[in-house]
């Protein structure tokens, strides 16, 4: 852009736009982009009124990609307010070609903590933690509640396994035990839930929390209409859980959300039901890993936290496994270690000790001297650096014995194997097949991330 930076260019934009909704001058003081968002742009901003008044608001454009237009997640957010779910004041919205150029949402900030693993952790929500669970099981039941004649633009969802297939599997079939999670929903159905309006991201992450509990409920991109079981499943996926042992969000027992949901409600779900709800979180976060990995891999949208997330399918795999008793919890040992003898063409360092080398430089000298979206970024490199030192390390051999064990199996790749899950061609040899997944699962992980096979499910 000549003249002026794209963040210049995007406040002037901004209080163009705010100063016409005023009906007098507004400035717009210290716009930065946050950290965080993976699929959408969400900056923070002083809007300065011409009787010297201020105001902390939030900008979220749809530069980034994903998800439903910004204005419809206003309508959706206004609906809500009225239902008596604490939400940002929607203060504008809209699409592309307006007043911002790409669709956009603006609205109140609202303080409080969003960070889980310190609303699970940090001694300062130590009082407010336990009542948690209770509060957020209240409020997903108003939400829920919402008429569907106030939400214009939010649109049904359909049926929640063609829509897994129709939006995640059209590049191919997924990994292996995503594919056995994908069959025994489909063999598993269970009886829906009323129609309702869905957040479709309920989790921490997405709540705004302070001293006194809730204080709103954010990020309304995948809103829809659907079934309100979809919302209760996704916020117990052990995906949302941050390593905390209790099932719901972290923060409470199943038992306990089902409980807060139905005295709001006035029905309660039934354990089977939230169980189908929580394997499809599951499946449906691991597909939505290969997804936000292919905007980075295809160049539309390079980013190293989209290249990071790629590799974390794996752990919806052994998610997917626990969850169907077909795995245990176990820890890895020795994945560090070094490969024993060979010859090394190119000497010391080694590739992995490069790589190590560089991780310490981004922990010690980068992290520390960034803040913000950059430090975030630092820190998503860190882990990428540590996912790539263990393949060195690790991936030889591993490849070494799946290619084995496929071959055992006549499948060619891993794709093919996912095929004759899903269509029942190695029914007869399932013990074997079972084996061949949990080995591959198992080997992805101790390069992706170790520490989750301790994980209980």
């Amino acid at each position: 852009m000549t003249g002026r930076s794209v963040v210049d260019d995007l406040a002037a934009r901004l209080a163009d736009r705010l100063s016409a909704l005023a009906g007098s001058p507004v400035r717009v003081h210290g716009l930065a982009r946050l950290s965080g968002g993976a699929s959408r742009e969400t900056w923070a901003f002083t809007a300065e009124g011409a009787d010297g008044s201020h105001r902390q608001l939030i900008l979220r454009s749809g530069a980034g990609t994903g998800g439903v237009a910004l204005r419809v997640e206003g309508v959706a957010m206004g609906a809500a307010a009225r239902a008596g779910v604490p939400v940002p004041e929607v203060v504008d919205a809209g699409d592309d070609g307006g007043a911002l150029e790409h669709s956009y949402l603006v609205m109140a900030r609202v303080e409080g903590e969003t960070i889980p693993r310190r609303l699970l952790r940090d001694e300062q929500f130590a009082v407010v933690r336990p009542r948690l669970v209770t509060e957020l099981g209240a409020v997903l039941a108003r939400l829920h509640a919402v008429p569907l004649d106030q939400l214009p633009g939010v649109d049904p969802a359909g049926d929640p396994l063609t829509r897994l297939h129709t939006d995640y599997l059209g590049d191919g079939p997924p990994p292996p035990g995503l594919a056995l999670g994908l069959r025994w929903l489909a063999e598993n159905r269970t009886e829906p839930g009323p129609e309702s309006l869905v957040h479709g991201d309920y989790r921490l992450g997405n709540l705004m929390i302070g001293p006194e509990g809730l204080t709103a409920v954010l990020d309304w991109e995948l809103v829809h209409i659907g079934d309100p079981l979809e919302d209760l499943g996704w916020l117990c996926a052990k995906v949302w859980r941050f390593g905390s042992p209790l099932a719901a969000g972290g923060l409470g027992t199943r038992e306990q959300l089902l409980d807060a949901y139905a005295e709001v409600a006035g029905w309660r779900p039934t354990a089977a039901q939230l169980q189908w709800w929580e394997l499809h979180a599951t499946v449906r976060w691991g597909l939505m890993c290969r997804v936000m990995a292919e905007r980075h891999l295809s160049g539309a949208e390079p980013s190293v936290e989209l290249a990071a997330i790629g590799r974390r399918a794996c752990e919806q795999e052994f998610d997917v496994l626990l969850a169907l008793g077909l795995a245990e919890p176990e820890t890895a040992e020795g994945v560090a270690a070094p490969p024993e003898g060979g010859a090394d063409l190119y000497g010391r360092p080694s590739a992995a000790e490069l790589v190590a080398a560089t991780r310490t430089f981004l922990t010690d000298s980068v992290r520390p001297e960034t803040t913000g979206r950059t430090a975030f970024h630092a820190q998503v490199a860190v882990n990428v650096l540590a996912m790539v030192e263990r393949e060195l390390r690790l991936g030889d051999a591993a490849r070494a014995r799946h290619r084995a064990a496929l071959d055992g199996l006549d499948c060619a790749d891993d794709a093919a194997l996912s095929r004759a899950i899903s269509a029942g061609a190695l029914d007869d040899r399932w013990d074997e097949v079972l084996d061949v997944v949990r080995a591959g699962v198992r080997d992805r992980l101790l390069v992706a991330n170790p520490r989750h096979l301790a994980l209980p499910g």
